[in-house]
């Protein structure tokens, strides 16, 4: 069959690559003249060089992710340590530490005092069981407070960049999916990864060049304001794309910014390449040849700071914590400002399925769908990926 899918996204491209596989022709479109939608590289002139919109942690357990690099033929391109290790500075206190995981199942790290959380015992781990039975109107903060330190240095810190939802708000139940398929897998599925060259050279134009060499029509910069009449689509749009071209359909409409800078700077890349910080403005900061790129999650807090304050402020902090000089390098401060939906339990509720459109032939796409993940980048290959399924093999 002919497939219609709107929105170059991973969500879309996921869905291009698999129903192409199996033999059917897809028509792609995207209203940018570029694909990637939230995950692509460009050259930015004001520092120079090439940078991401934005940086993204994957873990190795992200199967999705990985099946849909190693299609395109791009398995190669990501990055990380060969073991399952996150450093961490406390940008308040100056501590640093290390959480070293062990590669098999069963947690040997926990018993550990060098390899697991500072101030940690064994008692504190056992939060992570109430985690496990969250129900779908718990959230994160009230349900794992009492875990001490593991809250405060790891919990906390991981809810907000996992789920870019402060964790009073959060719900527990997607950080609970993302544990599940990670670190409670044991050490061998949370292996550290990222985009080796940038997101475009890693997750698009590969698969743009996968695609147009099987003979899929893409069509860049053509925007869709009306769905094809009696044809097979998907959607892989924003939330509020999608409830403009199908009327009546319910989605999310709360959403969380996440602000990136990108310093022209560089500094040791340490054991890993990226650092987890606590107790300021940063909370991942990922070190390139040539840029130091800093990640703030669940960033609606920070909207009335102007760019020239919330760069001098993360940079003093990078300054104080790693040996760096005061004066700030050349900056690029860039904010998403709809990132992410706000994954607290009244948004999930409103995520539709694959099959949430109730229009023919219409199916759903994207990181916003009930995909049982927060919005990642495994959510969204993973819902693409749904979604062509679901016209191959029809309930």
């Amino acid at each position: 069959m002919s497939v219609h899918i709107v929105g170059a996204g991973l969500a879309g491209l996921a869905a291009a690559c698999q129903l192409t596989e199996l033999g059917h022709h897809v028509v792609l479109y995207e209203a940018a003249p570029q694909a990637g939608g939230r995950a692509r590289s460009y050259y930015d002139k004001q520092l120079g060089c090439r940078i991401d919109n934005g940086n993204h942690l994957l873990l190795s357990g992200n199967i999705s992710t990985l099946a849909y690099l190693h299609r395109i033929g791009a398995r190669r391109a990501l990055s990380g340590p060969s073991e399952p290790v996150f450093p961490f500075r406390d940008l308040g206190t100056g501590e640093a530490w290390t959480l070293r995981l062990n590669k098999g199942g069963f947690p040997w790290w926990m018993f550990h005092p060098g390899r697991r959380v500072p101030g940690t015992g064994l008692r504190h781990y056992l939060a992570l069981l109430k985690l496990r039975r969250a129900g779908p109107q718990d959230r994160v903060a009230p349900l794992l407070r009492g875990a001490g330190p593991l809250y405060t240095k790891l919990l906390e810190p991981l809810a907000i960049s996992a789920l870019n939802t402060m964790p009073d708000v959060a719900a527990a139940a997607p950080l609970a999916a993302v544990l599940a398929e990670t670190i409670e897998r044991g050490g061998y599925a949370a292996l550290p990864r990222w985009a080796r060259l940038g997101l475009s050279e890693t997750f698009i134009d590969p698969a743009i060049a996968w695609l147009r060499a099987r003979g899929a029509d893409i069509r860049l910069g053509e925007r869709v304001s009306k769905l094809p009449h009696g044809q097979v689509v998907i959607l892989a749009v924003p939330p509020w794309v999608a409830a403009e071209l199908l009327p009546g359909l319910r989605v999310p409409d709360a959403f969380e910014s996440i602000c990136n800078l990108h310093f022209r700077a560089q500094m040791d890349p340490g054991e890993t390449g990226f650092w987890g910080l606590i107790g300021g403005l940063a909370e991942w900061v990922f070190v390139r040849p040539d840029v130091i790129s800093v990640t703030i999650s669940a960033a609606n807090r920070y909207l009335d700071m102007e760019p020239e304050e919330m760069a001098a402020r993360v940079w003093a902090e990078l300054s104080r914590s790693f040996g760096l000089p005061p004066e700030i390098p050349p900056v690029r401060v860039l904010w998403e400002k709809r990132a992410t939906i706000l994954a607290s339990p009244e948004q999930n509720a409103k995520r539709p399925g694959t099959l949430g459109a109730g229009h023919g032939n219409v199916m759903l796409a994207g990181d916003w769908t009930a995909t049982g993940l927060p919005g990642t980048i495994e959510g969204a290959i993973r819902s693409g990926n749904a979604a062509a399924m679901a016209l191959v093999n029809p309930a």
